[in-house]
């Protein structure tokens, strides 16, 4: 599983319930292994603002903050799992 050295998860997932590409996502971050948290922007204010300074004010999900500070914003799993790798494609 990937983690923080910590233990904890190594992604937070920014979502909404009616987000269809999010539902994508969890379910290939599963299948990959990636610890992750998810995070309902619709129910958390503060998730919210993070998503929106992220996307030039949007609230765009799924957006994905890594435990380093950088974010992704409706990625591939082969962006994620590029992240880990230290490979940057994008």
């Amino acid at each position: 599983m990937r983690a923080t050295a910590e233990g904890a998860p190594a992604v937070t997932m920014f979502t909404t319930p009616w987000c269809g590409y999010c539902t994508r996502l969890r379910s290939q971050l599963q299948r990959a292994d990636v610890a992750f948290a998810e995070v309902d922007i619709g129910r958390d204010p503060a998730a919210a603002q993070r998503v929106m300074a992220a996307n030039g004010r949007n609230q765009t999900v799924p957006t994905l903050l890594f435990a380093e500070g950088s974010t992704l914003t409706n990625p591939t799993i082969d962006e994620v799992t590029a992240k880990f790798s230290g490979r940057q494609d994008r």
